[in-house]
């Protein structure tokens, strides 16, 4: 195997380690953003693939879909996380902006968005792209950290130097914002994941 594919693993499950150093399991809390969303139906697109861990835990679950980052890099590390593991096949990777995708109106039934909607710069802009791309009777699942989440990611900023920047906008106001537009938004949560499951009918 590829030495970077090795490398840039290890480096995953060395990152992994820390998080669970402060009590935040990375495999658990995507299975659970899954387990909410269940049943997933359709064409699936993953907004914000970062360095893949939730691209892994669908791929890993068996589901084919899309997902798309506006940083080439960090789906770059994307990519080898999950050619390590062999599930190329599962996934499309594209380098998009979630503000203005490329994709056709109403091409996806299910839309992930995980840890992404405190980094975006107009999330709104944003949401209303997805629900430009949701099919009439599709799913957006959002889902970021909860308090306890954010202390966790600042500590494990503060230990590797760095600091972890937050939004103003976060999902209990993504929770208003698609209510208005004709959406029912169940919401669920963990200890360390929020998770809002909106669609136009009852979810």
């Amino acid at each position: 195997m590829d030495n970077e594919i090795l490398e840039n693993h290890q480096k995953y499950l060395d990152r992994k380690v820390v998080y669970k150093s402060f009590g935040y399991d990375v495999d658990q809390e995507r299975s659970f953003v899954l387990d909410q969303a269940k049943p997933v139906r359709g064409r699936i697109l993953e907004a914000g693939t970062g360095k893949g861990h939730f691209a892994f835990a669908l791929a890993k679950a068996g589901y084919t879909f899309v997902t798309f980052d506006i940083s080439p890099e960090e789906q770059r590390l994307a990519k080898l996380n999950i050619g390590y593991a062999g599930l190329e096949q599962h996934v499309e990777f594209k380098i998009e902006n979630g503000e203005h995708t490329s994709f056709e109106d109403g091409s996806f039934d299910t839309i992930f968005s995980v840890n992404v909607l405190h980094h975006l710069r107009d999330p709104y802009q944003v949401l209303d792209e997805f629900v430009r791309i949701l099919a009439p009777a599709g799913t957006i699942v959002l889902s970021d950290f909860t308090p306890e989440g954010f202390t966790v990611m600042d500590k494990i900023h503060r230990l590797e130097g760095t600091t972890h920047e937050v939004g103003k906008t976060g999902l209990a106001d993504a929770h208003v914002y698609l209510e208005a537009k004709g959406f029912s938004v169940k919401r669920t949560k963990s200890v360390y994941q929020c998770v809002l499951i909106a669609g136009r009918g009852c979810v």
